[in-house]
Protein backbone atom coordinates (compact mmCIF):
# COMPACT_ATOMS: atom_id res chain seq x y z
CA UNK A 1 0.00 0.00 0.00
CA UNK A 2 1.62 3.38 -0.80
CA UNK A 3 1.26 6.57 1.05
CA UNK A 4 -1.11 7.85 -1.06
CA UNK A 5 -3.80 5.32 -0.72
CA UNK A 6 -3.94 6.16 3.25
CA UNK A 7 -3.15 10.09 2.95
CA UNK A 8 -6.51 11.13 4.08
CA UNK A 9 -9.84 10.01 3.78
CA UNK A 10 -12.91 9.76 0.78
CA UNK A 11 -16.01 11.37 0.71
CA UNK A 12 -18.12 9.14 -1.38
CA UNK A 13 -19.82 10.88 -4.05
CA UNK A 14 -23.19 10.46 -2.47
CA UNK A 15 -22.48 11.79 0.36
CA UNK A 16 -21.56 14.93 -1.44
CA UNK A 17 -24.48 15.32 -3.62
CA UNK A 18 -26.39 14.82 -0.72
CA UNK A 19 -24.65 17.76 0.94
CA UNK A 20 -24.91 19.82 -2.18
CA UNK A 21 -28.88 19.02 -2.66
CA UNK A 22 -29.47 20.56 0.92
CA UNK A 23 -27.16 23.47 0.72
CA UNK A 24 -27.97 24.50 -2.45
CA UNK A 25 -31.45 24.22 -2.80
CA UNK A 26 -31.87 26.73 -0.14
CA UNK A 27 -30.71 29.31 -2.64
CA UNK A 28 -33.11 28.12 -5.17
CA UNK A 29 -36.15 29.69 -3.89
CA UNK A 30 -34.78 32.78 -3.01
CA UNK A 31 -34.19 33.45 -6.68
CA UNK A 32 -37.10 32.09 -7.88
CA UNK A 33 -38.45 34.98 -6.16
CA UNK A 34 -36.19 37.47 -8.00
CA UNK A 35 -34.24 38.56 -5.25
CA UNK A 36 -30.60 37.17 -6.08
CA UNK A 37 -28.06 36.76 -3.51
CA UNK A 38 -24.68 34.68 -4.29
CA UNK A 39 -24.75 30.99 -3.26
CA UNK A 40 -20.93 30.07 -2.64
CA UNK A 41 -19.95 26.28 -1.79
CA UNK A 42 -17.32 26.12 0.47
CA UNK A 43 -15.16 22.72 0.64
CA UNK A 44 -13.25 23.58 4.23
CA UNK A 45 -10.38 20.86 5.42
CA UNK A 46 -11.56 19.41 8.49
CA UNK A 47 -8.43 20.16 10.58
CA UNK A 48 -7.88 23.87 9.37
CA UNK A 49 -9.78 25.73 7.14
CA UNK A 50 -13.27 24.35 9.52
CA UNK A 51 -11.54 25.23 12.47
CA UNK A 52 -11.23 28.77 11.09
CA UNK A 53 -14.66 28.84 10.19
CA UNK A 54 -15.23 28.00 13.60
CA UNK A 55 -13.47 30.57 15.27
CA UNK A 56 -14.86 33.47 12.73
CA UNK A 57 -18.30 32.85 14.56
CA UNK A 58 -16.77 32.13 17.93
CA UNK A 59 -15.25 35.39 17.49
CA UNK A 60 -17.99 37.01 15.78
CA UNK A 61 -16.21 38.33 12.94
CA UNK A 62 -18.85 39.57 10.06
CA UNK A 63 -19.05 38.28 6.73
CA UNK A 64 -21.76 37.44 4.48
CA UNK A 65 -24.04 34.63 5.06
CA UNK A 66 -23.81 33.41 1.05
CA UNK A 67 -20.85 30.48 1.89
CA UNK A 68 -22.24 27.18 2.90
CA UNK A 69 -20.11 24.82 3.54
CA UNK A 70 -19.34 21.37 3.66
CA UNK A 71 -16.22 20.00 5.73
CA UNK A 72 -14.08 17.46 3.87
CA UNK A 73 -11.41 15.38 6.12
CA UNK A 74 -8.52 16.77 3.64
CA UNK A 75 -8.87 19.58 0.83
CA UNK A 76 -6.96 16.58 -1.13
CA UNK A 77 -9.85 14.86 -1.48
CA UNK A 78 -12.29 17.31 -3.27
CA UNK A 79 -12.96 15.42 -6.24
CA UNK A 80 -12.48 17.85 -9.30
CA UNK A 81 -16.65 16.50 -9.98
CA UNK A 82 -17.56 17.93 -6.49
CA UNK A 83 -16.45 21.53 -8.07
CA UNK A 84 -18.42 20.99 -11.44
CA UNK A 85 -21.82 19.00 -9.49
CA UNK A 86 -22.14 22.32 -7.65
CA UNK A 87 -21.74 24.33 -10.12
CA UNK A 88 -24.35 22.72 -11.80
CA UNK A 89 -26.74 22.36 -9.50
CA UNK A 90 -27.06 26.22 -8.58
CA UNK A 91 -23.44 27.26 -6.92
CA UNK A 92 -22.31 30.91 -7.87
CA UNK A 93 -18.80 30.23 -7.06
CA UNK A 94 -16.98 27.10 -5.03
CA UNK A 95 -13.95 27.72 -2.44
CA UNK A 96 -11.73 25.23 -1.38
CA UNK A 97 -9.88 25.76 1.50
CA UNK A 98 -7.15 23.75 3.27
CA UNK A 99 -4.13 23.75 5.42
CA UNK A 100 -1.34 25.41 4.30
CA UNK A 101 1.28 23.72 2.36
CA UNK A 102 3.54 21.73 4.55
CA UNK A 103 1.32 21.74 7.49
CA UNK A 104 -1.49 19.31 6.10
CA UNK A 105 -2.43 16.93 8.71
CA UNK A 106 -2.09 14.33 5.94
CA UNK A 107 1.19 15.51 5.08
CA UNK A 108 0.63 15.98 1.29
CA UNK A 109 -3.16 16.39 0.81
CA UNK A 110 -3.00 20.45 0.03
CA UNK A 111 0.32 19.49 -2.70
CA UNK A 112 -2.92 17.22 -4.37
CA UNK A 113 -5.56 20.09 -4.33
CA UNK A 114 -2.86 22.72 -5.68
CA UNK A 115 -2.25 20.45 -8.60
CA UNK A 116 -5.45 19.30 -9.60
CA UNK A 117 -7.18 23.20 -8.80
CA UNK A 118 -4.83 24.35 -11.51
CA UNK A 119 -6.10 21.83 -14.05
CA UNK A 120 -9.75 22.31 -12.99
CA UNK A 121 -9.62 25.93 -13.05
CA UNK A 122 -8.62 26.02 -17.08
CA UNK A 123 -10.73 23.42 -17.55
CA UNK A 124 -13.73 25.60 -16.46
CA UNK A 125 -12.22 28.58 -18.29
CA UNK A 126 -12.25 26.68 -21.26
CA UNK A 127 -16.34 26.09 -21.49
CA UNK A 128 -16.46 30.16 -20.55
CA UNK A 129 -16.84 30.04 -17.29
CA UNK A 130 -15.17 33.16 -15.09
CA UNK A 131 -12.19 31.68 -13.46
CA UNK A 132 -13.25 34.24 -10.12
CA UNK A 133 -15.94 31.48 -9.67
CA UNK A 134 -13.54 29.04 -8.16
CA UNK A 135 -11.09 29.91 -5.69
CA UNK A 136 -8.31 28.18 -3.73
CA UNK A 137 -6.97 29.47 0.24
CA UNK A 138 -5.22 28.35 2.80
CA UNK A 139 -6.65 28.55 5.69
CA UNK A 140 -5.24 27.30 9.43
CA UNK A 141 -7.17 27.16 12.53
CA UNK A 142 -6.03 30.01 13.89
CA UNK A 143 -7.15 32.30 11.29
CA UNK A 144 -11.22 32.70 11.71
CA UNK A 145 -10.34 36.86 10.21
CA UNK A 146 -8.60 35.68 7.00
CA UNK A 147 -11.50 33.10 7.02
CA UNK A 148 -14.24 36.06 6.77
CA UNK A 149 -11.95 38.07 4.69
CA UNK A 150 -11.86 35.58 1.98
CA UNK A 151 -15.50 34.82 1.99
CA UNK A 152 -16.54 38.74 2.11
CA UNK A 153 -13.82 39.22 -1.03
CA UNK A 154 -15.25 36.26 -2.65
CA UNK A 155 -19.15 37.42 -2.14
CA UNK A 156 -18.18 40.46 -3.97
CA UNK A 157 -16.49 39.03 -6.67
CA UNK A 158 -19.25 36.67 -7.49
CA UNK A 159 -21.75 39.82 -6.74
CA UNK A 160 -19.53 41.95 -9.57
CA UNK A 161 -20.20 38.70 -12.34
CA UNK A 162 -23.60 37.81 -11.74
CA UNK A 163 -25.52 34.41 -11.45
CA UNK A 164 -23.76 31.35 -12.65
CA UNK A 165 -26.23 30.44 -15.54
CA UNK A 166 -23.29 29.00 -17.85
CA UNK A 167 -23.29 25.49 -15.74
CA UNK A 168 -26.73 25.44 -14.17
CA UNK A 169 -28.90 22.60 -14.77
CA UNK A 170 -26.04 21.32 -17.15
CA UNK A 171 -24.94 18.28 -17.92
CA UNK A 172 -21.44 18.06 -19.05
Amino acid sequence: MSSRDHSCADLTVEEVNAGLDEKVDLAASAESNGEWEPLIVGFCCNWCSYAGADLAGINRFNYPANVRIIRVLCSGRVNPMFVVRALQRGADGVLVAGCHPGDCHYSTGNYYTRRRFHIVKRQLEYIGLEPERLQLHWISAAEGRKFADVVTDMTEQIIALGPNRRLRGSVL
